[in-house]
């Protein structure tokens, strides 16, 4: 194919050189109807380049086939059959794949350490989920993904499961045997589907871990604002084999996706794929340079130590991702929150994500010497920053079984049942009825459905006093829990 085309920018180029004049949607008409104060934050081309596919990019009946193009030519440059672009990013595709493999009352595998769109689309979906447990680093309260023996043991307790989701890389950047997990799955024939929204771009370059499309997956789903050069939101989700057909796939997203999608993350999407498909083998060897430069300057400095292939030899990882970089603050006698909140009021550097023990920083093909060289000078200043502050508190931190919680019932059932708010005294024992999510990551702590523990609990407290968002629960500083009503527990 020939991948020097951009479908979607050409006809946005196309557009714009005829002078269409239009009178539907958006009503801003390429711009001529904002206001100049925003047009100074956001910029013409923004306006000027938001344009629907319908009667616009393309003809009403969308017979030139603009998007369809392009999403051909992604599938093409990553080695998938088919590839669907979602402008509501990785939340809504890894809900629509999903529906796809299980529908309402239908099980499916998941991973634990999935994140709240993955628990959100068990909710709205109707799945029942049947949890597989990572792999837990107790020295660096981790959660790794979980390996094949463990789906095996799932798949075989629960032979009438439609299909397993497996996530990886995971936020911190240890990845899963994907191909020996696809080969349990397809032994039992059913689907595996991979949540890959930190590996858009895994397929550019072989000293990265291992792509789902290569490695046997069914069906992958990237965030490609993540970790490549399309806008927020800009998503893909990539199919192979005959385990989930595309018919279905579509469908089923269609009925969760947008009917007013954006062709500013479409043409992002079409522009990105072209750059990676002729300029990523090498711009992925240069930011894989930069990450070793970065790792060896951060690691030698007293106090920090970055995370990576000890993990695969002491057998919690099966391999890392390179490009991220897991910095471990501890050493320096404060909490990663506490170090992204210095670095950002005194330093203006925003880390991707922080815990009780970490920061997270990611380095992608945008990445040069001189990030780099702000990055460890910022991590460098900390050290500084960090005398004389002590942790900002001290978390109770689950012990290995601690996050295995009983699900009582289920996740939908659970969150659209009866509920009340309770203190969280009263907590324990009771049915959770709200996602509990410290964010970033956004993994949840609790789910619909789950027993709540006073491990849980203390957990959930001591991490917020130290500096853990929990942004969306209820009550966001954990002084009470919304619990699933006694009369609708015992129905």
């Amino acid at each position: 194919m020939d991948h020097s085309r951009a479908p979607v920018l050409d006809a946005l180029a196309a557009f714009r050189h005829r002078g269409d004049v239009v009178y539907g949607p958006p009503g801003h008409r390429q711009g001529r109807g904002v206001d100049s104060r925003t047009l100074t934050i956001l910029g013409e081309g923004v306006f000027s380049s938001d344009v629907l596919m319908l009667n616009g990019l393309d003809d009403r009946r969308q017979s030139e086939g603009v998007l369809e193009d392009a999403q051909s030519l992604m599938a093409d440059a990553v080695g998938a059959e088919h590839a669907f672009f979602s402008t509501c990013g990785s939340s809504l595709s890894v809900k629509s794949a999903m529906l796809a493999v299980a529908g309402p009352g239908e099980k499916l595998l998941i991973s634990r350490n999935a994140h709240k769109s993955v628990i959100s689309g068990v909710i709205v979906n109707g799945t029942v989920p049947i949890w597989v447990h990572p792999k837990f680093d107790a020295g660096r309260h981790l959660a790794h993904p979980p390996e094949p023996a463990d789906v095996r043991r799932a798949l075989e307790a629960h032979p009438d499961a439609k299909g397993m989701l497996l996530i990886t890389p995971t936020d911190w950047g240890s990845c899963a045997d994907v191909r020996g997990v696809a080969a349990v799955c397809h032994e039992f024939d059913v689907p595996l589907i991979v949540d890959e929204a930190w590996g858009a771009h895994l397929p550019f370059h072989d000293q990265l871990p291992a792509w789902g499309m290569n490695a046997d997956a069914d069906l992958v789903v990237t965030s490609v604002h993540k970790m490549g050069g399309a806008i927020e939101q800009s998503s893909v989700f990539h199919l192979q084999g005959g385990r989930v057909d595309p018919t279905v796939l579509k469908q089923r997203e269609d009925l969760l996706g947008t009917t007013s999608a954006s062709s500013l993350v479409y043409a992002s999407l079409d522009g990105w794929r072209r750059h990676m498909v002729e300029h990523g083998h090498e711009l992925m060897a240069r930011t894989i340079g930069l990450a070793q430069d970065a790792r060896s300057r951060l690691g030698a400095l007293d106090g920090i130590s970055v995370m990576g292939a000890e993990v695969v030899d002491e057998g919690y990882a099966h391999e890392t991702d390179p490009l991220v970089l897991t910095i471990d603050v501890r050493g320096l006698g404060i909490t990663g929150y506490q170090a992204a909140e210095l670095a950002r009021t005194r330093h203006h550097v925003d880390f991707g994500a922080a815990d009780s023990f970490r920061l997270n920083a990611r380095l992608t093909h945008a990445d040069d010497q001189t990030s780099v060289d702000v990055l460890v000078s910022t991590v460098e200043a900390l050290r500084v920053d960090a005398r004389g502050l002590g942790p900002s508190g001290s978390v109770d931190l689950p012990d290995q079984h601690g996050l295995e919680l009983e699900t009582a019932m289920r996740p939908r059932d659970a969150f659209f049942a009866a509920a009340e708010q309770v203190d969280a005294s009263e907590a324990v024992g009771r049915v959770a009825a709200e996602l509990v999510t410290p964010y970033p990551p956004g993994v949840p702590v609790l789910t619909p459905g789950e027993v709540i523990t006073a491990q849980a609990v203390e957990y959930l407290q001591t991490g917020v006093k130290a500096g853990m968002l929990i942004a969306e629960s209820a009550d966001t500083t954990m002084g009470s829990f919304r619990v699933v009503a006694s009369d609708a527990v015992r129905s």
